[in-house]
């Protein structure tokens, strides 16, 4: 600002500095902006330069004012910015990001309860009762209490048990995957998963040149066994990535004859197994069996994360393995993970204290609730257009279309409208699941969920076929 010779160029600048501010604070309906002094002290000008600045954009309504306490602003919504492209996906995730939107694409099951008050109240008493560790202390593989409670919390009997030197703990589930795909070296290699499938694991696997065999569910979420035979008779399979009891986003369960099936087959294929746990907590049979009790350990690995079932205040993912310690080790502190260990700590007395366990009670019967609401209501208004999947679990409803539709285009429409859902084809990196949605009740915000149920039959019934 010291470069400007004339008031008018000055007042423009500060125009322009503003308006970055509202436009990187999109993640809010109400944000409040910078006073008058702390902005003229900020850019180095007057405040009537600052004054007036604000008065144009209040003029324009992106700011307003209100007495004894400064002015905010409101994000304006546009669905033609960043994340209309061509890339479903990246538009999925911006506009679920704007303010007012109705989001039916959520599956955050932990934010309709989350931990985190429990948490960062045993944070604040552990702080008291840990001074800070010397930096020799630091433990790349994560929080020795933690990797302890959770060998515990996996093991189940004297063939399936784990050490605290079995698990490793990362800063979030995407830099454990990292790892997993550099230790295991499946760059190019030939690994099975389960379709419809997470896509933010497919989009990693893609990125780091995975070679993605689909196994595809039969309709309504069956299992298609001879399908996976055929696949491990006829393709050189590297690994296969499993869900451990409960497989996302159909919240379908396995039986436990259909996981018995599955080890045999894998056994006598030889295959490693990569079982996905992040929704098991939630899985609303809580004596189910997991698929790891029916495998081979010396060919298993697990990995989760504790987002799903505590919160965003716990973003750690973490990994079981009984084999390639070194590797492993050796990733794990070339990454250098900057992990809170008083945090940690606490996850851990959640875990070997029994507050984890009354939590999830309550969190699998809210979700459920949810779950119950929106099925009810998608039967009474699209009961002859949609097919439910019946979910066992977790926060969202797999549902399929009952005549062929051009679902992306079902999606613009509702964009259209500020509401958001997951089309089926972001669970598939082959074209698959094309007719289908995921939808949950999670974040519907202020509308009537009755109403925005009617607007997504509306835009199935309009859009054209394919």
């Amino acid at each position: 600002m010291k470069g400007a010779r004339d008031n008018d160029f000055v007042y423009q600048a500060v125009y322009r500095y503003l308006t970055t501010l509202i436009d990187d604070a999109t993640g809010s309906t109400a944000v409040r902006m910078p006073s008058l002094r702390q902005l003229a002290d900020r850019l180095n000008v007057s405040i009537s330069t600052v004054q007036y600045a604000y008065s144009l954009l209040e003029k324009e309504g992106r700011v307003y004012s209100i007495a004894k306490s400064g002015y905010y602003a409101n994000a304006l919504f546009s669905v033609d910015s960043l994340g209309n492209g061509s890339d479903l996906l990246e538009t999925v995730y911006v506009n679920a990001r704007r303010p007012g939107m109705c989001v039916l694409s959520a599956d955050e099951p932990a934010s309709l309860q989350p931990l985190d008050s429990p948490l960062l109240t045993l944070e604040r008493e552990l702080l008291r009762q840990y001074p800070r560790q010397p930096q020799t202390l630091a433990q790349p593989c994560g929080e020795l209490e933690l990797r302890v409670a959770l060998a515990a919390r996996y093991t189940c009997s004297t063939e399936h048990y784990w050490h605290a030197d079995d698990v490793y703990i990362g800063a979030d589930l995407r830099g454990i995957l990292e790892i997993l795909i550099s230790v295991l070296e499946l760059r190019h290699a030939a690994v099975v998963v389960e379709s419809p499938c997470d896509w933010a694991i497919l989009r990693l696997l893609e990125s780091s040149g995975v070679r993605v065999i689909e196994w595809a569910s039969q309709a309504e979420g069956a299992l298609d066994l001879p399908a996976l035979e055929s696949l491990l008779k006829n393709e050189p399979v590297r690994l296969i990535l499993l869900s451990s009891v409960l497989s996302m986003p159909l919240g379908r369960g396995f039986s436990d004859e259909q996981q018995q099936a599955i080890a045999r087959m894998l056994e006598r294929h030889g295959v490693w197994v990569l079982e996905n746990d992040c929704y098991s907590e939630l899985d609303e049979c809580s004596d189910s069996q997991r698929l790891r009790n029916w495998l081979d350990p010396q060919r298993l690995l697990v990995f989760s994360t504790f987002e799903k079932f505590i919160g965003a205040e716990a973003p750690f993912g973490f990994v079981l393995s009984r084999h390639w310690r070194d590797e492993l080790q050796r990733h794990f502190l070339l990454r250098a993970f900057r992990l809170s260990p008083i945090r940690q700590k606490a996850i851990a007395r959640l875990l070997s204290g029994g507050r984890l366990d009354q939590h999830l009670c309550v969190l699998r019967r809210m979700l459920g609730e949810r779950r119950t609401l929106l099925i009810q209501v998608l039967r009474e208004r699209l009961g002859d257009t949609l097919q439910i999947v019946e979910p066992r679990g977790g926060a969202t409803v797999w549902v399929r279309s009952l005549r062929p539709v051009d679902m992306p285009n079902v999606f613009h429409r509702l964009l259209k409208q500020q509401v958001i859902v997951a089309p089926g084809e972001l669970f598939s990196l082959q074209g698959l699941h094309a007719d289908s949605l995921r939808l949950s009740a999670l974040n519907q915000g202020d509308r009537d969920l009755p109403g925005v149920i009617g607007l997504v039959g509306d835009a199935l019934r309009l859009s054209p076929g394919k």
